[in-house]
């Protein structure tokens, strides 16, 4: 179970698997000391001066970067972006069966920041990768320990992904150097895909006609929605994630808060697959009988959109739920029980939330 220190919730007894709640519904940007944080080893202590970036597999020019190097050969980049855990409103499915051995993530398992550092394509330019690359995997320096062997959490994404402008190398997090519970001295960031390829205290990247072997791609990760008898945690058989598929949260109010009865504000974000706009956000206070479109934010590309919408409520208890569509017709499933799976990813029902107005 959770644990709440103020507004800080603590998943585990070494405290590496954190989020804030609630999320101001005003606040886009993320703070440092909000942002969640999802860690399968302890963090790493890195010497920056000895730290080094490998890159090689399938290039022609295999490199080894130091900060400097990174620093004084390649152009700085930006993106904003949203990151997203696998495990976000892992919680709501425990209502359908258990999920043994997985931290009850809420709503608290996304964030939003300004990252800054290098663009990966120029990297894998200035390498040069063979025809035969296809994927291009990530491995961190932290030592993680499944089935008797030690190694770094890694997994892969496509090269077509790996060179579009938006993936970054970030060395910051909205203007500071980033924190060694964010990766320092250097992480991916995967604007659009699910948090697990956003990898963390990078050490080498390895282009691949494959996709990565890494344990945390081929036996977690994916979704399997048939629980296997001789192992109920045994997913291998399932499909890898790799995109955000389209989502929406209420942020405020919060489950189970009372509120005063009469003319209310309710609030949240809403993020289409792989980051797209969304075309309409809907709001039901009523368990779904009526709907009615939110006021959305502006666009930003690879981040999700801040929502708001005022009602009325008499006393009693509600059942608010929100749902989102994106530009391209993607939409929320109704049930959890849709989107159960044996690990608990990749939730995106309708979310709901009762609140008790007096």
């Amino acid at each position: 179970m959770a644990t709440e220190g103020g507004r800080r919730l603590i998943h585990d007894a070494e405290g590496l698997n954190t989020g804030s709640w609630p999320v101001p519904a005003d606040q886009f940007l993320t703070p440092e000391d909000e942002f969640f944080t999802r860690s399968h080893a302890p963090i790493p202590t890195i010497d920056p001066t000895h730290w080094r970036l490998e890159v090689g597999g399938l290039v022609r020019h295999p490199l080894s970067l130091s900060l400097t190097d990174l620093e004084q050969r390649f152009s700085r980049h930006e993106v904003t972006a949203t990151l997203v855990c696998a495990g976000l409103r892992r919680d709501e499915l425990l209502s359908v069966a258990p999920l043994p051995g997985e931290l009850p993530w809420g709503a608290e398992a996304a964030g939003t920041a300004r990252w800054s550092g290098y663009a990966l394509r120029d990297l894998l330019e200035r390498a040069g990768f063979t025809p035969s690359a296809q994927y291009v995997e990530f491995t961190g320096l932290d030592q993680a320990e499944r089935d008797g062997k030690r190694f770094g959490f890694g997994g892969s994404i496509d090269l077509s992904k790996a060179l579009g402008g938006e993936v970054v190398l970030a060395t910051g997090l909205n203007a500071a150097p980033l924190a060694p519970a964010h990766g320092f001295p250097l992480r991916a960031v995967v604007p659009g895909w699910i948090g697990a390829r956003s990898v963390k205290w990078l050490g080498r990247i390895t282009l691949r006609e494959q996709p990565s072997e890494n344990y945390f791609q081929t036996k977690a990760y994916r979704v399997q929605r048939q629980v296997n008898g001789g192992d109920p945690r045994d997913v291998s058989a399932g499909v890898a994630l790799t995109q955000l598929v389209v989502n929406s949260v209420i942020l405020q109010p919060t489950r189970e808060q009372v509120v005063s009865a009469g003319r209310i504000r309710v609030n949240g974000w809403a993020l289409g697959t792989e980051g797209r706009a969304l075309s309409r956000v809907e709001l039901s206070t009523d368990g779904g009988r009526t709907w009615s479109d939110v006021e959305l934010d502006d666009y930003a590309e690879w981040s999700w959109t801040l929502w708001r919408a005022e009602t009325t409520l008499v006393p009693g208890t509600h059942l608010l739920m929100v749902r989102a569509t994106d530009v391209r017709g993607d939409t929320q499933p109704q049930d959890v029980a849709t989107t159960w799976n044996v690990k608990g990813y990749a939730n995106n029902a309708w979310h709901r939330v009762t609140v008790t107005a007096k």
